[in-house]
């Protein structure tokens, strides 16, 4: 959907309102849509649109995902939540998964930034430098 260039700036100055640091205040998003749908300013849709797009990328950036070769015990699950914590700062959500294609170790994504560690990795990557 392709909006407005001063829907797209209201969207995210709107947007900016909603953070605390670098940390979606739910409530206050919830309250600025229903603000934005009380009083339906002018190109009302394509923002409340551009907020529920960047909202949602918001979340996607804090989630975690870990991929292991076999179960993890929970000790090192909350190890690995201290770590990533200590690099992204809290609130990420975590989901924790067993994949046995990855023969051994883990692969671990978090938003766009993925660290595999696995032996599937390494033989692929032995195997393309061929």
């Amino acid at each position: 959907m392709k909006i407005p260039r001063e829907a797209a700036t209201a969207a995210r100055r709107t947007f900016r309102s909603c953070l605390d640091g670098d940390l979606l205040d739910e409530e206050k998003l919830r309250d600025s849509v229903r603000s934005m749908l009380d009083k339906k300013p002018r190109h009302w849709r394509p923002i409340v649109h551009e907020l529920m797009r960047l909202a949602r990328l918001q979340l996607e950036k804090r989630k975690v995902r870990v991929e292991s070769g076999i179960a993890l015990h929970e000790r090192e699950k909350q190890r690995l939540r201290d770590e990533l914590a200590a690099k992204y700062g809290d609130g990420l959500h975590y989901e924790f998964a067993v994949n046995p294609a990855l023969l051994g170790g883990m692969r671990v994504r978090v938003g766009d930034d993925v660290w595999d560690g696995s032996v599937k990795g390494r033989l692929d990557r032995l195997a393309a430098s061929f």
